[in-house]
C-alpha cells in the first residue's frame, strides 16, 4: 500500500477515535449534570393535579401483570387508569379485567379503539382513549413499564411550572436470560442513555420524549394537533416531544428511572430490533444519527491499531479509549440508572460495541421495518404499511 494511503487511513482512524473520546467526554458531562440535578431535587408542589394514565396495549408483554399492578399502587392523591386496545379479541383485555377485580377502588377503564386513524396502531388507539380521560393532565407509557410507588409524584412535579410542556424519564432494560436480551439491556444502559444525556447537555435541554413516560397537559397536546397528527409516525414519542418543544415549552427529564421488561430475544431478533430502532432514529434525527459514526470508540481504536500495525502509541490510545468507555458505561448504568446488570454482563460490551457500527451501516441499506408482526416502509419518519 502506498505510504500516502497508509498515512491517510491512520489519520482517519485516529481522528475517529479522538472524536469518540470527545463524545465520551460529553456523555460524562451529561451524566454529571443529571446527577447534580437529581441531588438538587426541587421541593414537591403543595398540591398534585389529578392524572389520567393512558396505556395502549397490543398482546401480552413480559411481566405485564406486575407492571400493571405497580401503576395501581401509586402514592398519589387521585388518578385514573385507561387501557386501550385496537382489537376486541386482544388477549390483554383479560388481564385488564383481572386488574379491575383486583383493585375495585381504582378508577380503571378499558377502551376498544377499533378505528384506524393512521398506520401507527398505538397512536390511533391513544387518540380514541383521550375522550375517556377525566383529567387535564395526561400520562402515557408503554405496556411493559414497571414503576415505583413515588413515580407519579416525581413525574408530575415538574408540570407545576407552566413553562414545562412535557415530562419524560429514563429507563433501564430488565433482561431475560437470552444473549440477545442481555445485549439489548446493555445497550440501553451504556449507549442509549448516555446518548440522551449527551443530547440534553449539548442542546441545553431535551427536544424529544421517551416512550417510557410522556406526561403533559391536554391543552398542550391539542396545541400540536392531538394524537391524530402523529398517527402515521413511527417515533411518536420523539415527535410529540419535538412538537411540544416547538411551541416554546420545555421538555423536562424526571429524576426517577423506570423498568422496561425485555423479551427473550435471540441474537437475530436483537439485531432486527436494533435495526428498526436505528432506522427510526435515522429518520427522526438525521444529522445526529449520521454523527453516531464518530461515537464508536472501541472499533475506531481497534482500526487505528490495525492501520498502524500495532504501534506503541496506538496501543496506548486503545487502552485510553477502553478505560473512558468503561467509565461512561459504569457511570450511566450504576450512577444514573442504578442498573446492576452491568456487573454481570460487562464482558459482553466488546461484542455490543462491534455490532453497533454494523447495525448503523445496515440502517442506511433500506427503509423497511418489522414492527409487532407487520411490515412497514419508513420515509421521513412516516409509516406506510406493506401488504403481504
Amino acid at each position: 500500500m502506498p505510504l500516502t494511503a497508509k498515512a491517510l487511513i491512520e489519520a482517519l482512524t485516529t481522528l475517529g477515535t479522538l472524536a469518540s473520546l470527545g463524545f465520551y467526554t460529553i456523555s460524562g458531562c451529561g451524566i454529571v449534570s443529571f446527577l447534580s440535578a437529581r441531588r438538587r431535587k426541587s421541593a414537591a408542589p403543595s398540591q398534585f393535579p389529578p392524572v389520567s394514565i393512558l396505556k395502549p396495549l397490543k398482546g401480552l408483554d413480559p411481566a405485564m401483570w406486575e407492571s400493571f399492578c405497580s401503576h395501581c399502587e401509586q402514592d398519589y392523591p387521585e388518578y385514573q387508569l385507561i387501557f386501550g386496545v385496537s382489537d376486541s379479541t386482544d388477549p390483554a383485555i383479560a388481564l385488564v379485567q383481572r386488574l379491575q377485580q383486583q383493585y375495585p377502588r381504582r378508577d380503571i377503564q378499558l377502551v376498544v379503539g377499533d378505528q384506524a386513524l393512521g398506520t401507527n396502531t398505538k397512536v390511533s388507539t391513544l387518540a380514541q382513549m383521550v375522550p375517556a380521560a377525566r383529567h387535564d393532565v395526561l400520562l402515557v407509557n408503554d405496556s411493559d413499564i414497571r414503576v415505583a410507588p413515588g413515580y407519579l409524584r416525581s413525574v408530575i412535579s415538574p408540570l407545576a411550572d407552566y413553562s414545562v410542556g412535557l415530562v419524560t424519564c429514563l429507563y433501564r432494560g430488565v433482561a431475560a436470560g437470552t444473549l440477545g436480551s442481555r445485549l439489548e439491556a446493555l445497550g440501553i444502559s451504556t449507549d442509549f442513555v448516555p446518548g440522551v444525556l449527551s443530547a440534553k447537555f449539548l442542546e441545553g435541554g431535551l427536544r424529544f420524549g421517551l416512550g417510557s413516560t410522556l406526561a403533559f397537559r391536554s391543552s398542550d397536546l391539542q396545541a400540536v394537533g392531538g394524537f391524530e397528527a402523529l398517527a402515521d409516525y413511527l417515533a411518536d414519542d420523539y415527535e410529540l416531544g419535538r412538537r411540544i418543544a416547538g411551541t416554546g415549552k420545555r421538555v423536562a427529564l424526571a429524576d426517577i428511572v423506570v423498568d422496561t421488561f425485555l423479551p427473550a430475544y435471540s441474537v437475530s431478533q436483537f439485531i432486527q430490533h436494533q435495526l428498526r430502532w436505528s432506522r427510526t432514529i435515522r429518520d427522526a434525527r438525521r444529522w445526529g444519527y449520521v454523527g453516531l459514526l464518530l461515537t464508536f470508540g472501541v472499533p475506531w481504536a481497534l482500526a487505528t491499531l490495525l492501520a498502524t500495525r500495532g504501534a506503541g502509541w496506538a496501543w496506548l490510545l486503545l487502552a485510553l479509549t477502553v478505560a473512558v468507555r468503561l467509565a461512561v458505561a459504569f457511570g450511566s448504568a450504576l450512577a444514573v440508572l442504578r442498573d446492576r446488570q452491568i456487573l454481570r454482563d460487562v464482558f459482553l460490551l466488546p461484542l455490543r460495541d462491534l455490532i453497533a457500527p454494523v447495525v448503523w451501516a445496515l440502517s442506511f441499506a433500506g427503509n423497511q421495518i418489522s414492527w409487532r408482526g407487520d411490515l412497514f416502509y419508513l420515509k421521513d419518519g412516516r409509516l406506510a404499511r406493506i401488504s403481504r
